[in-house]
């Protein structure tokens, strides 16, 4: 029990940046709130003791602003960040390091005593104002966009967006690690450093090349050529005179 209360604390601290303290959380977060009565009524009512889990769930509701049916099963890492109008039915499954905001509904379509709620898989993010309506399966990594409404099931890694919801993206999840994004800036510096270093080996040889031929060149007096071109300086004279 206080492993699990710890672990929601932490959970604060890690997709909340706002948290500032532990306190902070203790006291003015409705949503760790919500987690932990809905951790005492989940228990009796898996005691089946009457009446007493939904007062536990009603005066949940009333102090935090969200609902959620003792029978709902909530996996660790579970966070409502926000909270106010979210509604968790009775059926609903949810893995784990599941984030919800406010105003989201995991919602059933049938009367009938049975399987009528969402099952979330493990990594999902349910984003303000979205419903999931009816027994649907939502994979693990999952995305579901801000006001979306979501009635089919939804494969693993997806992004989810619309009214009703359509998988817009399915993503691998390694696209998540930062050592495996794409990075063309960098590339781009590596292609200008090859490039750099290309021009620098053409000019060390255009350089090397300049300096042999300045040195046998026509126009230097001690190259062979000027030698063989002008007489010595005694000839000179004797020849003018």
């Amino acid at each position: 029990m206080w492993r699990s209360i710890k672990r929601d604390i932490q959970v604060c601290f890690e997709r909340d940046p706002a948290c500032v303290s532990t306190l902070e959380v203790l006291l003015a977060y409705p949503g760790f709130h919500a987690r932990q009565f809905h951790r005492l009524a989940h228990t009796l009512y898996g005691w089946r003791i009457p009446i007493i889990p939904r007062l536990v769930s009603h005066f949940s509701r009333f102090v935090t602003g969200i609902e959620i049916h003792p029978g709902a099963q909530l996996g660790e890492g579970f966070f409502i960040d926000h909270g106010m109008g979210v509604v968790i039915g009775e059926t609903t499954i949810v893995g784990e390091n599941c984030t919800l905001y406010q105003g989201v509904t995991l919602g059933g379509t049938s009367h009938l005593h049975a399987k009528r709620h969402p099952t979330l898989g493990n990594n999902v993010v349910v984003g303000t104002g979205a419903r999931i309506i009816g027994a649907v399966n939502i994979g693990d990594n999952v995305k579901v966009g801000a006001g979306s409404v979501v009635i089919t099931d939804v494969p693993s890694n997806a992004t989810v967006v619309g009214v009703p919801g359509r998988a817009v993206a399915v993503q691998n999840p390694d696209t998540g690690t930062v050592e495996h994004l794409p990075d063309p800036e960098w590339d781009t510096i590596e292609a200008l450093t090859r490039r750099v270093e290309e021009l620098e080996r053409r000019l060390r040889l255009l350089d090397a090349n300049g300096r042999r031929e300045a040195l046998s060149g026509p126009d230097t007096p001690w190259s062979p050529q000027q030698t063989a071109q002008d007489p010595p300086q005694s000839r000179r004279k004797t020849t003018e005179q």
